[in-house]
């Protein structure tokens, strides 16, 4: 039988994985490519790219106890993405390792970015994270498509094929 514990891992390592492909696509795009405004909620890939990054930062700043921003000054470039991903990105993995089955059933209590409060299982919440990320990254793909480039796959049976 497979553990939450082992299946909340998976799932981070699935969305580190998919980050990456992202974060390679987008750097195949020109300037106003990535910046092209699809009229969407973030309007561009850089702008989803940029919404993903700063929710998962966020995310693992609640679980790690430490003082939530929504934006950070220069965080919203392709470089800084590029720069600053990978050290969200081994915090998950950091956190991730000390999870157990026992906590991952624990109850983590923050407060979103409008103050209020919420108590919720961890194991709900981190798959939250990944269920966000994948969203966006679905929009991303599909704005890659209609500017005339093949998109990275990012899906989880992808991953799994490759982990196999």
């Amino acid at each position: 039988m497979v553990s939450i514990r082992h299946i909340l891992r998976y799932q981070l390592d699935f969305t580190t994985w998919a980050t990456e492909r992202m974060l390679k696509a987008a750097a195949g795009l020109t300037p106003e490519e990535l910046s092209h405004d699809f009229k969407t909620s973030d309007n561009s890939v850089l702008g989803t790219l940029t919404h993903i990054y700063r929710a998962e930062r966020i995310w693992l700043n609640r679980f790690l106890e430490k003082k939530v921003e929504f934006k950070v000054e220069g965080d919203d470039t392709l470089v800084a993405l590029q720069r600053d991903w990978p050290g969200i990105r081994s915090g998950w993995a950091d956190w991730a390792r000390e999870l157990s089955e026992d906590n991952a059933g624990t109850e983590i209590t923050y407060s979103d970015l409008k103050g209020n409060t919420f108590t919720q299982p961890i194991w709900t919440t981190v798959l939250h994270v990944v269920n966000h990320s994948s969203h966006h990254r679905g929009q991303a793909v599909g704005f890659i498509r209609a500017l005339g480039h093949a998109p990275p796959n990012v899906d989880l049976i992808t991953f799994s094929r490759q982990r196999m």
